[in-house]
């Protein structure tokens, strides 16, 4: 069985060899990523309704000897979603294959995968709403009768010929549930959302990292990364190796928030957890188009960055936080996001227009 990843690692599965699914070599930052992520339901911090619902799942399908529903796990990046696939492997004590929607590009892609399971094995398939038409269509019978078909040849000679599938389990994660098709969606008995932790739980957070990594951290110093990771273990953990970094340099004995603050600073990572893309998408907002709504694609060329990029990764976090509005006419920047600039609101926004 393939080992969990880590927060923060692309989904692909390590090896016998130290390599990644895609055939890089794994390199020493892989290696620390990957021991960070929880192995065990227990391990894991947060998302306790999530937590509660798949414990009693996964005991009621121990009990039975049967394979777990397909679930579907939905919710930002770095949220948890590939740690959650493999607790749930680790804990059926079943096979963990793992691939993602992109890499599928052919019918025979995913028969290959399919094949090669196990009973009650685990495929966690990452970004499952970017599948094509065609490798959806050969799925649907695989979740729901356990049977892959296959065509044989070409032509008025081609025929189809049925196999049997074990019965596994299939963990699809999405960051964009919308773009799901209805079928699929319909074939997941059990879905879960993940949200946004708590500063309270990414702090509980930084505290395990640090004790796996052996790093010294006091409760101020945690405080101080648990607030400016935006709501996101992945990014928590991501500050937690960097300030350590800082910390080693420095000769400092335990990150304290004096460290913890001196390389927030240093990686450009406001207050409320910005970095700069984020403040030069709000800028954009409130100095260049001067408060105006702005349509998506005019905001991304204004900041040299991809659409779907500007909308997946950027806009959650500052639309939860309340600095950017999505209005009919285009994005907007808050009075909030005016005042984290120091600049003064247009008046415009004071009458109520925005």
């Amino acid at each position: 069985m393939s080992e969990p990843g880590a927060w923060g690692t692309d989904p692909a599965a390590a090896g016998p060899e130290g390599r990644l699914a895609s055939g890089e070599p794994i390199g020493p930052e892989d290696d620390v990523e990957r021991s960070l992520r929880p192995r065990r339901l227990g391990d894991f911090i947060g998302q306790d309704a999530v937590k509660q619902q798949l414990a009693i799942f996964l005991q009621a399908a121990r009990q039975r000897g049967e394979a777990l529903d397909h679930v579907l796990l939905a919710g930002p990046p770095g949220l948890g979603k590939t740690s959650l696939a493999g607790i749930v492997a680790e804990e059926l004590g079943a096979g963990f294959h793992v691939t993602s929607g992109p890499v599928l590009e052919r019918k025979g892609d995913l028969a290959a995968v399919l094949t090669a399971l196990e009973p009650h094995d685990v495929l966690f398939i990452d970004e499952i709403h970017r599948l094509n038409r065609a490798i959806e269509e050969v799925l649907y019978p695989a979740m729901e009768d356990f049977q892959l078909d296959v065509v044989l040849g070409q032509g008025p000679s081609a025929r189809t010929l049925r196999l049997d599938l074990p019965r596994f389990t299939l963990i699809g994660a999405t960051t964009r549930t919308g773009l799901l098709t209805t079928p699929l969606r319909a074939r997941f008995g059990v879905f879960h959302r993940l949200n946004y932790y708590g500063a309270g739980e990414l702090a509980a957070i930084v505290h395990r990292s640090a004790r796996l990594l052996g790093v010294e951290v006091d409760d101020d110093g945690a405080a101080a990364m648990a607030a400016r990771s935006r709501g996101t273990p992945r990014i928590a953990n991501r500050l937690l190796r960097r300030v350590r970094d800082v910390a080693q340099v420095r000769g400092a004995a335990r990150i304290d928030r004096a460290v913890a603050e001196e390389a927030l600073e240093l990686l450009e990572v406001d207050a409320l957890g910005l970095e700069e893309l984020d403040r030069q998408i709000l800028r954009r907002l409130a100095e260049t188009f001067e408060g105006r709504p702005v349509g998506l694609g005019t905001l991304a060329d204004s900041v040299g960055e991809a659409a779907d990029t500007i909308e997946d990764v950027y806009e959650p976090y500052l639309l939860q936080e309340g600095l950017l509005k999505r209005t009919p006419r285009g994005r907007v920047a808050t009075p909030r996001a005016f005042r984290h600039l120091g600049l003064d609101p247009p008046a415009a926004e004071q009458t109520g227009l925005f």
